[in-house]
């Protein structure tokens, strides 16, 4: 099987399982992202090279204790009280460990340590809050999925105009395939896409899904370039090769990791 078999095949896999998941329950979509966001923290972690149990013990608290009001009808105070009290004695016992295992790197291990929090868990956390940010805060599955289909448009679009038209260089030293033609061109799929998600997923109206499309077309295209940067200090072309033909879970997730937490705090306001 040659790699472009491959890479269709598993592209196929790959989205199926995704869009099938959004689309058939809350529990699915909640879980299938629980699980996407670990195999994205193993991917990092082994780019910045960190060796520890705990961002995958924030993750996960801050998961489940981030997500249970989606689950289960209990109150918002003492689920935030507990998620405080979990997070500072999971920083603390960090804090603790590292002072016992004489580590000798102190303020890199600990930076590493909440680098991967921030870069991956937190933004897992806001992607899952997602499809539950309408009125009555049910489980809006066309929200989340509209999210990826503009993502998948722009990488698409930007992809095919870069190769074919792209001759200015968009960041040449972090990523030097990606051109200002690419960019634009993913921009206008973005924009383009989001016209017609208006017609077809009317949970939002059209301005709406005007303004989620310019934030996944501009901090979409940044968060791949903020990832092709980790790995371009790791010296590796891939976070993985667990998607074959594709590389890794990262390398997918790079541009909505990016851009979910401004689409987060856009819904949150509107």
């Amino acid at each position: 099987m040659n790699n472009f078999t491959k890479r269709i095949l598993s592209g196929s896999v790959y989205v199926s399982v995704l869009v099938f998941s959004i689309l058939y329950s809350k529990i699915t979509f909640l879980s299938l992202f629980f699980i996407l966001m670990l195999f994205c923290l193993y991917e990092f972690m082994k780019i910045i090279k960190l060796n520890s149990i705990f961002p995958y013990v924030i993750a996960i608290l801050a998961y489940i204790f981030g997500n249970i009001l989606n689950v289960e009808d209990i109150p918002s105070r003492i689920i935030f009280q507990y998620v405080g009290i979990i997070l500072f004695l999971t920083i603390f016992c960090s804090f603790a460990w590292i002072l016992l295992a004489k580590k000798e790197e102190i303020v890199s291990h600990l930076g590493k340590i909440f680098l991967s929090v921030i870069y991956i868990v937190i933004p897992f956390v806001l992607m899952a809050q997602i499809p539950f940010l309408n009125n009555d805060f049910s489980y809006a599955s066309n929200v989340i999925l509209g999210v990826f289909i503009l993502i998948w448009s722009s990488d698409t679009f930007a992809y095919i105009i870069g190769k074919n038209f792209g001759k200015i260089k968009l960041l040449k030293r972090i990523s030097p395939n990606k051109t200002v033609e690419g960019f634009i061109g993913g921009m206008v799929a973005s924009l383009i896409t989001s016209y017609l998600l208006a017609h077809y997923f009317t949970i939002l109206s059209l301005k709406h899904w005007i303004v989620i499309a310019l934030l996944v077309g501009i901090f979409g295209v940044l968060g791949d370039l903020i990832e092709s940067m980790f790995k371009r200090q790791a010296g590796i072309k891939d976070s993985s090769n667990l998607i074959p033909g594709h590389g890794g879970f990262l390398d997918r997730f790079d541009s909505v990791i990016f851009a979910a937490p401004f689409i987060f705090i856009y819904l949150q306001i509107v």
